[in-house]
């Protein structure tokens, strides 16, 4: 008698605001402010998408990138530098650190490089941490705190060094979160573009570790031996080119053999580090250095090095990047805890006021895959540059685009299939248009998520997703009304207003205990670090669905006369 009761003011309720015009332009205003104001919260920054958020792991690596031309031993100095700031740090197990490569390929380093890694400037440190169910901090607020202590004490030890926090990401597999690809004719004036850019990127808030992926020229010296004064000293030349091998690199002089293992063991000899290291990079110094090593020809004579050898002073010959068979430089950033699209966004605006003197900028027309990118073409020489922008913002708006590519499908299928079904396309726009309007729950979801949240709660692929699935279920929610309400209209002739208004009431039973269910079921989804934007989706995007098909697609189908 109870349950008769609640039904029976549930469908007076209804009823009313069927009934009573006033009452049904209220509530169509009120769904229309919450539509329009749910879609404001993008462009207002209330909700903020991301392709996917960020995720706690149990290890991080920081990843030690010098100029072209800098030695092993200032690369160590600053990979000492950093270890000693991390050995600080009680939720850090242990540290591998790996000097002139690139550390054992994890998903982070397939996919940014890493095992390219070949020179006495590159070094990597694998930092291990502890369990992270087991501890507060998570990894990525870990490292958005150290980064600036790390890269202020640590950075300027050797001017030009570029250090990096690489998490393991949970996607996409990208060069980095942003990445601007330089592309031109002239390498040189390429590199110097890219430059720029990366200027550009460091004054940009939320982003950090920026990086022009091109090398540095350097100054270098070839040590020859003069052929004709190495025979008349008594010499040869591959006694010239051991001793030299010996002074500044090493080398392997004899194998020790061992039953404990299978190959022979090379017995490396070299000159002690300072007898090796050259204070400053000077042809001076060098002289002075080969003027202190000799070499006994076959009578017995030392021969100086330094009348022997030939020293030539020359720059370094960069090398040059290709893609799509177009000389190009990347230049790369990571974000700091915010979506990639919005510091994207304004370092693109950046980029336009400071390259508008010097160059004719065009945009990309239309809504494309690269509708970001800039055309430069230089107001002096005509020389023609494109900047590019790609890394993981490409891969959102291409997810994005597929995404909504389905939801447009699906859409179009379930109105054709409707229009077959009742043979009417306002009953069919009206289906649509109540399920549609579930997004309204989705956004407002994801705004409260984020408030009681101490992190950004991203509005994700997988949010995207669980909207896709809403429209199902808030279209069966509609079905389940007009089936119901035709049924009474028709074999019990009962009056067209009324007859809805108690196949809402009729039906409200089973709708809500249909999204009790899937709320409880998305309970469990709601706090994965992953699948997080799919829980609270489905179910805020589930309650307005619920309120949507029992209030307000009565009121359109009072106003339609196709039922």
């Amino acid at each position: 008698m109870a349950h008769n009761n609640k039904g029976k003011r549930f469908e007076n309720f209804v009823f009313n605001i069927l009934d009573k015009k006033s009452l049904s332009l209220l509530v169509m205003l009120l769904i229309f402010i919450s539509f329009v104001a749910s879609m404001l919260m993008f462009p207002a920054k209330g909700v903020l998408a991301k392709m996917l958020p960020n995720k706690s792991t149990n290890t991080f690596t920081v990843y030690i990138d010098m100029p072209k031309g800098k030695s092993i031993g200032q690369t160590k100095s600053v990979a000492r530098c950093v270890t000693n700031l991390l050995q600080k740090e009680k939720e850090v197990n242990d540290m591998e650190i790996f000097l002139g490569q690139g550390s054992p390929l994890d998903y982070a380093g397939l996919v940014k490089g890493s095992g390219m890694k070949q020179g006495e400037e590159f070094a990597e440190i694998v930092v291990n941490l502890s369990d992270k169910h087991s501890r507060k901090e998570k990894s990525y607020k870990m490292v958005q705190r150290l980064r600036p202590v790390i890269k202020d004490t640590c950075q300027s030890i050797v001017r030009g060094t570029v250090i990096k926090m690489i998490e393991m990401p949970a996607g996409p597999p990208t060069l980095a979160s942003v990445v601007l690809e330089v592309y031109g004719k002239d390498n040189r004036k390429v590199i110097l573009l890219a430059a720029e850019v990366a200027d550009v990127l460091q004054v940009v808030d939320g982003l950090v570790d920026v990086d022009v992926m091109a090398d540095e020229r350097y100054k270098k010296y070839t040590l020859n031996p003069i052929a004709d004064k190495t025979a008349q000293s008594g010499l040869s030349i591959k006694q010239v080119n051991q001793i030299l091998y010996l002074a500044f690199e090493g080398m392997g002089v004899a194998v020790k053999n061992t039953i404990d293992l299978n190959n022979q063991i090379p017995i490396f000899v070299s000159l002690s580090e300072e007898s090796q290291s050259i204070d400053k990079n000077t042809l001076e110094l060098l002289r002075n250095k080969l003027g202190q090593l000799s070499l006994m020809n076959m009578k017995g004579v030392m021969i100086p090095l330094i009348e022997i050898v030939e020293i030539r002073e020359e720059l370094s010959v960069p090398m040059i990047y290709h893609k799509d068979l177009r000389t190009m430089v990347n230049v790369v950033a990571e974000t700091d805890m915010v979506s990639q699209v919005y510091p994207l966004l304004q370092a693109r605006e950046k980029m336009i006021q400071r390259f508008a003197q010097k160059y004719e900028i065009t945009k990309e027309p239309g809504i494309t895959t690269y509708m970001f990118d800039l055309h430069l073409q230089n107001k002096q020489t005509g020389e023609k540059f494109l900047l590019r922008f790609d890394g993981e913002m490409k891969v959102t708006l291409d997810t994005f685009r597929d995404l909504g590519g389905a939801f447009i499908a699906a859409l179009i299928l379930i109105f054709l299939l409707l229009v077959v079904y009742y043979k009417s396309f306002a009953l069919s726009a009206i289906v649509l248009g109540g399920s549609f309007l579930s997004i309204i729950g989705v956004i407002v979801g994801h705004w409260i998520a984020d408030m009681i949240t101490t992190e950004t709660f991203f509005l994700t692929a997988t949010s995207l997703i669980g909207f896709i699935a809403l429209m199902g279920i808030s279209s069966r929610n509609s079905l389940l009304l007009i089936d119901f309400a035709q049924g009474l209209i028709k074999e019990k002739g009962m009056e067209k207003t009324r007859a809805i208004a108690l196949a809402s009431a009729t039906r409200a039973k089973p709708i809500i205990l249909t999204a009790i269910a899937i709320i409880l079921g998305s309970a469990l989804l709601a706090s994965d670090p992953v699948f997080g934007g799919l829980g609270v989706a489905l179910i805020s995007g589930t309650v307005a669905a619920v309120m949507i098909s029992l209030i307000f697609i009565p009121i359109l189908l009072n106003k339609t006369k196709a039922i």
